[in-house]
């Protein structure tokens, strides 16, 4: 498949429209756009305009989405269920594909000077709790609960999205373009799960930007615990786990009693047998499921993105000349970068 294909087809299944769709909006045969899709044939400069205008991007977004890593569609990390369909976490998949491509874009056109970065580690030399650790110095984090997670992702130029999935089984998943890293997030999810699927995606980060290994999501589940629960500051704490204590926890560390359980389990600061009496207890209340004091956490909102629509509405281009820069068609398809509207005000 060609770079063109790969763009073409990754669009389309982003915006979840079949062949037949796209085909019919762009005034094209579904046959030759198969063709297109797989690289068989190149579409005319009249065609890939309407193509372009059908998935809502400029034609030099579709001309130059392929250039990055050789390949539009690479593979996100992603934290989901077992039980998620393949083709909503595909679809997704692609979503993230090409918010990936919409930030370089745009980062071929405006700098961005991050006051941190993230930091890159090699999986099999660093245990990811040591990695956490290192992160954790890195960005001199206060001691102990972090407050909110994603000011300080974006703090590292980390690109930080939120949306309704559409579905409860896929929580996050992340990718790198270039020197920025894009993080896509479920944002119907509740805030303490949220919370772990940042530190979950920014452990894939720092541990899987090149190296894929057969314990990647044990291995970024390890690096979330010890980054929001570090293990210096948490193990005291989780002597003698009830209910009561685990909801003064929650409260206190942002992360869901079940992740504060699974931490003291981890950390051989309670039994097995304690464990599961504590999952029973949950499950006595209905709280395995839906636990309480989610609502109470302090959310976690992405601004970065915003931020850097509004930096380029202040040096004065208009809502047209954003998005296209970013590669969208027009206003209305820029879901990224969003300049609040200004209004005029009488003096």
């Amino acid at each position: 498949m060609s770079s063109l294909g790969e763009a073409i087809t990754t669009a389309r299944r982003a915006l979840g429209t079949t062949q037949e769709e796209l085909a019919a909006a762009a005034g094209v045969t579904q046959g030759a756009l198969s063709r297109y899709e797989k690289g068989m044939r190149e579409p005319d400069g009249d065609v890939l305009s309407r193509l372009a205008a059908a998935l809502g991007v400029t034609e030099s977004f579709l001309k130059g989405a392929g250039s990055v890593r050789g390949a539009m569609a690479v593979d996100a990390h992603m934290r989901k269920r077992a039980t998620a369909k393949a083709t909503t976490w595909r679809q997704l998949e692609a979503r993230l594909n090409m918010y990936r491509m919409h930030v370089r874009h745009l980062m071929e056109e405006v700098s961005m000077r991050a006051q941190q970065r993230i930091p890159i580690f090699d999986p099999v030399d660093t245990d990811p709790a040591d990695a956490a650790r290192m992160v954790r110095m890195q960005w001199r984090m206060p001691i102990g609960p972090i407050q909110a997670l994603t000011p300080w992702m974006e703090a590292a130029g980390c690109i930080v999205l939120a949306e309704d999935f559409g579905t409860s089984r896929v929580d996050g998943l992340s990718q790198w373009v270039d020197d920025y890293p894009v993080v896509l997030i479920n944002q119907t999810a509740p805030v303490d799960r949220l919370r772990l699927t940042l530190g979950h995606e920014l452990g894939h980060l720092c541990l899987h930007s090149s190296e894929v290994t057969l314990t990647m999501e044990e291995d970024a589940t390890r690096f979330a615990a010890e980054f929001l629960m570090p293990e210096e500051v948490i193990r005291p704490q989780l002597r003698n786990l009830t209910l009561g204590r685990l909801h003064d926890l929650k409260r206190e560390w942002g992360t869901s009693m079940q992740a504060l359980i699974e931490r003291a389990r981890d950390l051989n600061v309670i039994s097995s047998d304690k464990r599961t009496n504590l999952y029973k207890a949950l499950s006595n209340k209905g709280w395995r499921t839906h636990e309480p004091l989610s609502d109470e956490l302090s959310p976690e909102v992405p601004a970065l993105a915003q931020s850097i629509g509004e930096a380029m509405a202040a040096k004065g281009l208009t809502r047209e000349e954003i998005a296209s820069i970013a590669g969208f068609s027009d206003p209305s398809r820029n879901t990224i970068f969003v300049a609040q509207e200004r209004r005029l005000r009488a003096i």
